[in-house]
């Protein structure tokens, strides 16, 4: 056989390989209407009075940028909405915040990168409760290591204390991420560092973060190596769990969550550069299968696996998409269980 007749057999076989292996598109079954600058990432807040009325908030990465909060048919709700804040990066929530003797209330997360600070906000009345934002980072020595990126709140079992994990565009390999403790007495609302945990390759940078609360454990994208898995009470030691599932990614491992679906445990992992979504098992940490959601380039996640009604009885998968807009898909379609 002819080194010429050798090539486009082997040509042939690689079309009818990829052919193969191309994933089909699960179309989303809604669209967000546009931000102005620069989506990144997603959180969900699920209405406990009429589910069918919960809202999805969305950051706007930009020095004049936003909070932006959607009803369930992806218009924007402009009262919910937060703006002029400087370049908001990640964004995360959590229920039950305990204000004061009397009063819980449920509460949104998201770092102010320009400002270097965390911010929070109660939902769905949408009032500051940080007195202008909390200072993050301020020991860093690194260039751009006190500019915050991605949050992941958790709220112990155990104590009902709620923490913000905040991680950064720059750190030391050892303590990239602060862990800061929530608080309110007389005076306000206080966020007290906790410690500084967690490893980096050093390859990229360390944003996407989830916390299972019931496990209590803590998973974030160390782009371009691992996901990291560690213990979210501080009382259980910095040691890393575990790192695992880099060789499933193109390149930048990105947004995470977290699903518990229908006896099941699943961790959902934005491929980026794939345009795709890994999905692992929780529990085992093993690789199940990728998925077509039709974004682009997606830097952030959320799901919630609670029925928001007619139009996502089975729950809601949120995924962002770099033409400045979020994708809605019912968690059914993502087939996590198939």
């Amino acid at each position: 056989m002819t080194k010429i007749k050798i090539n486009i057999i082997f040509g042939c076989f690689v079309v009818l390989m990829s052919c193969a292996t191309k994933l089909p598109e699960i179309i989303a079954d809604v669209v967000t209407e546009n931000t102005l600058h620069d989506t990144d990432d997603p959180a969900i807040w699920v209405n406990p009075k009429d589910a069918s009325k919960s809202i999805v908030f969305g950051t706007d990465k930009n020095t004049d940028g936003a909070i932006y909060a959607f009803d369930l048919d992806g218009k924007v709700l402009e009262n919910k909405t937060i703006r002029h804040l400087k370049r908001p990066n990640n964004i995360d929530l959590e229920y039950g915040f305990q204000l004061n003797d009397t009063t819980k209330v449920d509460v949104i997360a998201f770092t102010e990168r320009e400002r270097q600070k965390l911010r929070l906000y109660s939902v769905p009345n949408m009032k500051p409760l940080d007195n202008g934002g909390f200072p993050v980072f301020e020991d860093a020595k690194l260039p751009k290591a006190n500019l915050p990126m991605g949050i992941a709140l958790y709220k112990s079992p155990e104590t009902k204390s709620i923490y913000a994990i905040v991680g950064r565009k720059n750190g030391p390999k050892k303590g990239y991420l602060h862990q800061y403790l929530l608080t309110s007495d007389s005076l306000g609302v206080h966020a007290k560092f906790v410690r500084a945990f967690g490893e980096f390759s050093g390859k990229k940078e360390i944003e996407a973060i989830a916390v299972d609360d019931e496990a209590g454990i803590i998973y974030y994208s160390d782009e371009m190596h691992c996901i990291r898995k560690y213990y979210a009470e501080p009382n259980n030691g910095d040691e890393e769990i575990y790192c695992f599932g880099g060789e499933y990614f193109k390149e930048d491992i990105e947004g995470i969550a977290i699903a518990k679906y229908q006896g099941k445990s699943f961790l959902i992992v934005s491929n980026q550069q794939a345009h795709t979504f890994n999905i692992f098992d929780l529990k085992t940490n093993a690789f199940i299968k990728e998925v077509d959601l039709g974004t682009i380039e997606t830097d952030g996640c959320e799901v919630t696996t609670v029925s928001l009604g007619n139009k996502f009885p089975n729950g809601l998968f949120v995924s962002m998409n770099d033409e400045k807009n979020f994708f809605f898909h019912d968690l059914s379609s993502l087939k996590l269980n198939d």
